[in-house]
């Protein structure tokens, strides 16, 4: 049977609708980010511990005494993890994709539960969406909306709209059929009996849906976390990218703590909505652990919290206004910088995040897997990244992408791209060697992140080249998991041949054997090249100069990624501060302050 190119036809429909409805799609960005924008500077307008005490009255007022405490504990939680600014970005995230789906769904669910035609037109859509991988819903988000916000906020509220719908409909249908006749029979007419009959009584499913509304809205989010929503989505994706139990576990408590806390007043809300649950609730006899207090006694509460906060400072300090200095070139001007989690892509991204906010600009850097920081390049919603390895392990992406990017040149090379073994393997040199013994390695090739270009090259030439494919299976994973394997494998001195390549640290701690490439599969070694957006030259051209003229040696870079390497994550600046006092005058080569000041003037 002949192929049916489905997915061709999905990528023309995708370049069309890029192509002609692009306004719509930077109209509606703006939309979602300033919603986005406007709930974020709410939430982290107060000193997390008041926003804390304001949340746990919200849930002291909806489910008891209990709930406020355990609610103010976990948010105290979070803060004391440094997770604050990421949980509530999470969370201004989650609002705003529940906000629009609930606008979109109850009416659909309405007019699904009025017309048994919407309903079976409907079904199959919210099937789909129910059914399909997550992950796949970003793919399209992102090539509409760029990276960032705007993309996780359509995902997210995609993925989590069919609950929405499904729930409202139910619901509805659900409200016993004599009540309405009789409201129908006093002469109520169909709009009223919606109002004051159906929707009263559905309230309790309605709520049940926006409670999966807003579950499936947070699952979505540490997903979305892959295209720069940052949150604790970008967390939990800097800790897999990375291979950092410690963090992920920590962004996790994070994310269930923001779980639990709306499941739990959501569902509360639906009870006190509801004429039902409020006469149930009336009924129940309360406990001291379960006493509500009145909602005058709530929102005083929480004006006493705002005053009281106010009166402490603890509002945050004011903007304060930068002073012009020698250095002070970028004058607060904002630079997005994306980086691979490879070791000279970490190493160079925040060394240039140090350089340059010492020149005066705000600068911030996010991670992300090869195919998305292109991406964000090609489209303009980052500025610069660091660690392009041209002109064969990135071929791909420059091939689609290079007509909408800027080269500012090589900084490191020549490099290296190579499988390597442990040096106590025996009878193992060159790639042509690992035919013959593909069971001491149990036929496994532990590989890196599948969207490098370096799997490509390997899974497509190299294998070929040497008879390895059938007999070896390339297992993807990240850098982080690569060399874990590598370090278990090394102490146990058991067999394993791993994707690495030079320069690397692991050259360093281990004794390593490159396998010799006699048949040159990887082809001629590749340099490490800053690549910037369009026109990002014509816009900072002190800093693209800066870049341009930027080099390092091997000694160098290697000796900045060991200082990272034993500072651990989170703390990748302080360790480029510390290496750059320990050499005071590369600074100032590679971003000359005294020159670009005086070129800039003249």
């Amino acid at each position: 049977m002949p192929r049916l190119p489905l997915g061709d036809w999905v990528d023309s429909g995708v370049d069309w609708l890029v192509g002609h409805l692009s306004w719509l799609f930077d109209a509606i960005r703006a939309v979602l980010e300033g919603m986005y924008d406007g709930i974020d500077a709410v939430l982290t307008a107060p000193q997390p511990l008041l926003l804390a005490g304001i949340l746990a009255v919200l849930a002291w007022w909806l489910r008891g005494v209990l709930a406020g405490v355990l609610a103010f504990a976990g948010f105290a939680l979070v803060d004391s993890l440094d997770l604050w600014e990421r949980a509530m970005s999470t969370l201004s995230l989650v609002l705003v994709a529940t906000i629009i789906a609930l606008v979109i769904s109850i009416p659909l669910g309405i007019w699904a539960a009025r017309s048994r035609a919407v309903s079976a037109t409907l079904r199959p859509a919210l099937d789909l969406l129910q059914t399909m991988p997550s992950m796949v819903l970003l793919i399209p988000a992102m090539l509409f909306f760029g990276l960032g916000t705007a993309a996780g906020v359509v995902a997210t509220l995609i993925f989590a709209l069919a609950p929405g719908v499904r729930m409202t409909e139910l619901g509805i249908r659900q409200v016993d059929a004599e009540l309405v006749e009789a409201a129908e029979a006093f002469g109520t007419t169909p709009r009223d009996t919606l109002w004051r009959v159906q929707l009263p009584l559905a309230l309790p499913t309605i709520m049940a849906g926006v409670n999966q509304v807003i579950m499936l809205g947070l699952s979505m989010v540490v997903i979305a976390g892959m295209v720069g929503t940052g949150g604790l989505g970008g967390a939990v994706n800097e800790a897999i990218g990375q291979l950092d139990i410690g963090y992920g576990f920590e962004a996790g408590v994070g994310i269930v703590v923001l779980a639990i806390y709306l499941d739990r007043v959501t569902g509360a809300l639906g009870t006190h909505l509801s004429p039902l649950g409020r006469r149930a609730a009336a009924k129940a006899r309360p406990t001291a652990w379960s006493y509500r207090p009145r909602p005058a006694v709530a929102v005083v509460a929480v004006v006493v919290l705002a005053l009281v906060a106010g009166g402490l400072g603890v509002f945050g300090p004011g903007a304060t206004k930068s002073t012009a200095s020698g250095t002070d070139i970028g004058q607060g001007k904002e630079i997005k910088l994306g980086y691979i989690p490879w070791d000279e892509g970490i190493a160079s991204t925040f060394l240039w995040k140090e350089l340059l906010e010492r020149r005066g600009f705000k600068v911030s850097v996010t991670q992300y897997a090869a195919g998305p920081l292109y991406t964000g390049l090609a489209t303009g919603r980052l500025d610069f990244e660091t660690d392009s390895w041209l002109p064969t392990t990135h071929a791909e992406y420059w091939k689609k992408y290079g007509d909408r990017m800027e080269d500012l040149g090589n900084w490191y090379g020549s490099t290296s791209l190579e499988l390597t073994v442990p040096s106590y393997v025996k009878d193992v040199n060159s790639l042509a060697d690992l035919k013959d013994h593909a069971a001491e390695f149990d036929g496994r090739i532990i590989g890196i992140e599948p969207s490098a270009g370096m799997m490509g090259l390997l899974k497509d030439k190299v294998l070929d080249q040497y008879g390895l494919k059938g007999k070896y299976q390339v297992v993807d994973g990240s850098t982080p998991a690569m060399l874990t394997e590598l370090k278990r494998a090394y102490a146990k001195r058991q067999p394993v041949v791993v994707t690495l390549w030079s320069p690397h640290w692991a050259y360093s701690d281990y004794r390593l054997k490159k396998l010799k490439d006699p048949a040159g599969a990887w082809g001629k070694g590749d340099k490490v090249h800053t690549l910037a957006r369009k026109g990002f030259g014509d816009d900072n051209p002190e800093v693209a100069k800066w870049l341009k003229d930027f080099s390092m040696t091997e000694k160098q870079l290697t000796g900045l990624e060991a200082r990272i390497q034993k500072a651990g994550k989170g703390k990748e600046q302080d360790a480029v501060r510390t290496w750059l006092d320990e050499n005071p005058k590369l600074a100032d080569t590679w971003a000359p302050a005294g020159k670009a000041k005086k070129e800039a003037a003249g």
